[in-house]
């Protein structure tokens, strides 16, 4: 229930941004060629939920290989720099280097030399998400209590001992907040690579809306696509509060 309420304010700011829309799209007669109202796009998704489910799932697939990828790439490089510290100086500029990359320009070279298939799709979703979560981990793992890591040097404690009992659990909020971030970006970069080259997903299909000329379709696309990732970031925030409930008690505390 208190998140349902802390939810209102979002809920009302949505709603109201609808009803505005459509009051513009009713009181101004624009055609819906132009601009659809939003009464039309629901219609259209409902009425075309086939399709889109189809090519939703799709993205989904290379969304959630791509993101387990990223994620599964970022801990291991993460884990590395923590243990040997000149490979921080040694990779970050590489790794702020591909961060530089321009989708617009490295997505058709990559379904160009990978084909149409899942591959790039994973590739590209994995590019655009790693360094997040990366930053995230080492920035968390530099959080930890000097006065942890000491009690636990003195009592021994290996260094990946010390790694699993107390940098670790320092990380994880920073590692939810890079995981949130990256998240965001991960559906988002999916369309795109479909969008540059792909035989189904939500890009293909807001391609195809887009050179028919049917704006209601793309942006009922759009709809699903938003409602996906908005999901997706839900699911990141129940993982977090059920694996780090400290956080929430502190938070309450806070209050």
């Amino acid at each position: 229930m208190p998140m349902f309420i802390n939810a209102i304010p979002a809920i009302g700011a949505v709603a109201g941004l609808f009803l505005a829309w459509e009051a513009y799209v009713l009181i101004s007669g624009i055609s819906p060629t132009t601009l659809p109202a939003p009464s039309r796009v629901v219609a259209q998704t409902v009425e075309h939920r086939a399709a889109l489910a189809t090519n939703t799932l799709a993205t989904i697939r290379a969304t959630v290989f791509g993101f387990a990828t990223s994620l599964t790439a970022a801990f291991l490089f993460s884990v590395l720099i923590d243990f040997y510290g000149p490979l921080r100086r040694a990779l970050f500029p590489v790794l702020i280097i591909t961060q530089t990359l321009p989708l617009v320009a490295i997505a058709p070279l990559i379904v160009l030399w990978f084909g149409f298939g899942l591959t790039p799709k994973i590739m590209l979703v994995a590019l655009v998400t790693f360094f997040p979560m990366l930053v995230a981990l080492v920035e968390g793992y530099r959080s930890t209590s000097k006065d942890l890591e000491d009690l636990l040097v003195s009592m021994n404690a290996p260094r990946h001992k010390i790694f699993l009992m107390a940098r670790l659990p320092s990380a994880l909020p920073y590692f939810f907040a890079g995981l949130r971030i990256s998240i965001t970006y991960a559906v988002v970069a999916a369309i795109f690579a479909e969008y540059a080259g792909a035989v189904q997903g939500l890009g293909i299909y807001i391609l195809n809306a887009k050179n028919n000329f049917r704006p209601d379709l793309v942006l009922a696309a759009v709809l699903v696509s938003s409602t996906l990732t908005l999901a997706l970031f839900g699911a990141i925030v129940l993982i977090q509060r059920l694996s780090t409930p400290w956080t929430r008690l502190e938070g309450d505390k806070a209050k």
